[in-house]
Parts: C-alpha cells; structure tokens; sequence
C-alpha cells in the first residue's frame, strides 16, 4: 500500500495523510452530488427526494472534507517542520 518504515512517528503520520486524500475526494464527490441535485432540484422542481439527497450529501460532505482539509494541513504542517528541523528526508 505504502511506504513502511521503521519509525512509529512517521507510519502514523503517512496514514492520517491517506485518510486526508480518502475524506477530501468522499467530500468533494459529495459536494458535486449535492450540487448537480441542486441544480436538478431548482430546474425541475425540489421534491421530497431531491432535498433528501442535497441535504444527506451536504451533511457528509461536513464530516469528510472539512476534517480532511484540516489534518491535510496538519501532515503537511509536520513535514514542514521536520524539514526546518532537519529531521527525515
């Protein structure tokens, strides 16, 4: 799957990394679903399932990419100061 190495520290850190890229693509997919839903919705009319569908995939699109954006940031964050530090490669 991924690069394995003998530091806890750093496997750790590569798996919160994929589960950022995992909660960014489910958020943003989502978000394009609720979007295209909307604009169906707004041409066609909103019914019960077309608001259904805008509102469950804005919910999930809240709990995978806001998350995913943040420990995004927090890996890249850490890689930033073990350069400066000059730890790793």
């Amino acid at each position: 799957m991924g690069v394995v190495t003998d530091d806890p520290v750093l496997d750790r850190r590569a798996r919160f990394a994929r589960a950022a890229v995992a909660g960014k693509r489910v958020g943003y997919l989502l978000l394009l679903v609720a979007i295209v839903a909307f604009g169906f919705g707004f041409a066609v009319g909103f019914g019960g399932a077309v608001t259904t569908v805008v509102v469950a995939c804005m919910i999930g699109t809240t709990f995978t990419l806001a998350p995913g954006i943040v420990i995004g940031y927090a890996v890249r964050s850490a890689e930033r100061d073990d350069r400066r530090r000059g730890l790793g490669s």
